[in-house]
Order: structure tokens, then C-alpha cells, then sequence
């Protein structure tokens, strides 16, 4: 029996999937790193000496049509997999342009539900222990300033809540993570509070906790209690 523990990272060249494929080779689990940008993901993984332990592969969150035959072609099937692809555009930019505003739809949630769907309808895959995706305080309540982005996110973590109740049954764990602002390169050349942001090291961390980092928790159940006049005069 091949008692090789396997994850699958989707969306691998985010900064928070670079720190988990460190922590999972770590570990000794054999990574199948998936991303579009193949190059950049090689270059990461040659520098770190983890030719041995990561396979890469590629993957289009936005091509719903490849996944199946993505997943059906994988070496092995993955004991975790993480869900880590995101598009960020800014909201005014956006909500002019629907085609920005599409791609956000189609990377943050739709391309995760058809690939996710596919992973958790595989019965034949007794290896599947967990399911862990990064989904954002942003879609926790509606803001003038990134509701579209939001929108997303707040349909992935509802997909999500319900995919965790569904899978409850056949003893597979679905940890969606809540973060706020992460030092990566979606965030790049936006004005954030340094005292709030958090390295992708950290929120790739093994203990998932729904928020982590006691100020976003902080700022997450403000977000969740605040009525709605008052949510409307945040930025």
C-alpha cells in the first residue's frame, strides 16, 4: 500500500500556497502544485531545492471545462487539498468593467466550486482527509469600497460552511479561512494599515482557525454585529 501522504495546492503561486508547500514538504507530503503561472512556480521550488517533493501542474481556476480531466490525470489522489487561487480587481474599476468583475466571479468562486465539486464527489478517494480554503473578511458584509470583490468571497464562504456539512459524514474536515490583509502581491501598491497585516508564513500556519490573528478576529465579529447604517460609512 502507498502510504505517501499527498496534497493538492490550487492556485500555487499565490504567496500564502508558496509558504504552505514549504510547510508541507516539511512535513515530508509529496505536493502537486497547480497553477497557471508555471515558470515563476519552478523557478520557486528550484530555489528551495523541492524538486523531489513537488510536482508541478497545470491549472486554470477560470477553464471549468479542464477540471475534470485536471483531476481525473492527477499521479495520485490528494489527502488535502487547498484552495488558494484569487483575482483582485478594484472595485471602481470593476464595476465599470464587467469583464474584471467576471473574472473575480469565475476565479474566487465559480472555478472553486467546479473543481471542489469534483474533488468531494470522488468516493473512490478514501485518501481525502481535508479541504482548506482562503476566503476574506471582505465577504463578510457588504462595502462601498470592495463589494464586488466581497460578493465572491462571501459566496465562497457560504459554498463552503455547506460543503463542510456534507462531507461531516465521510469524516473529511472543510476549514475555511478568514483572513484580512496578507502581505502578497494582490495586495501590492494599496494603502494598508502595516499593524494589521499579516505574513503569508503565518496565515499558512498548520492550525487553521476560522480568523486568525486576535485584531482581524476583532474587527470580523465588529464587521458581523454592526447594523447596517453604520457598515455603510466605512470606506
Amino acid at each position: 500500500m502507498n502510504k505517501q501522504r499527498t496534497v493538492l495546492i490550487l492556485g500555487a503561486n499565490s504567496d500564502v500556497a508558496k509558504q504552505c508547500i514549504l510547510q508541507y514538504t516539511a512535513k515530508g507530503y509529496t505536493v502537486f502544485a497547480a497553477s497557471r503561472d508555471l515558470i515563476s512556480l519552478e523557478n520557486f521550488i528550484t530555489k528551495n531545492h523541492m524538486e523531489n517533493s513537488v510536482q508541478v501542474i497545470f491549472f486554470d481556476a477560470a477553464d471549468f471545462s479542464s477540471h475534470q480531466k485536471f483531476y481525473e490525470e492527477l499521479p495520485m489522489k490528494p489527502h488535502v487539498v487547498i484552495y488558494a487561487a484569487g483575482f483582485l480587481r478594484q472595485n471602481e474599476q470593476a464595476s465599470k468593467d464587467f469583464n474584471d468583475a467576471f473574472e473575480m466571479m469565475k476565479v474566487n468562486y465559480a472555478g472553486a466550486v467546479s473543481v471542489l465539486n469534483i474533488i468531494a464527489n470522488d468516493f473512490s478517494n478514501t485518501n481525502l482527509e481535508r479541504i482548506i480554503s482562503l476566503s476574506s473578511l471582505s465577504g463578510v458584509r457588504g462595502r462601498k469600497s470592495n463589494y464586488i470583490y466581497g460578493s465572491t468571497k462571501a459566496a465562497f464562504t457560504t459554498y463552503l460552511s455547506g460543503l463542510r456539512q456534507d462531507l461531516s459524514s465521510r469524516n473529511i474536515t472543510v476549514n475555511v479561512l478568514i483572513s484580512g490583509y496578507i502581505r502578497t502581491k494582490i495586495n501590492d501598491g494599496l494603502k494598508l494599515n502595516e499593524s494589521l497585516i499579516m505574513e503569508p508564513e503565518y496565515v499558512a500556519g498548520d492550525s487553521f482557525t476560522i480568523v486568525p490573528n486576535w485584531k482581524w478576529k476583532i474587527i470580523y465579529w465588529i464587521l458581523k454585529i454592526s447594523p447596517e447604517f453604520l457598515v455603510a460609512k466605512l470606506p
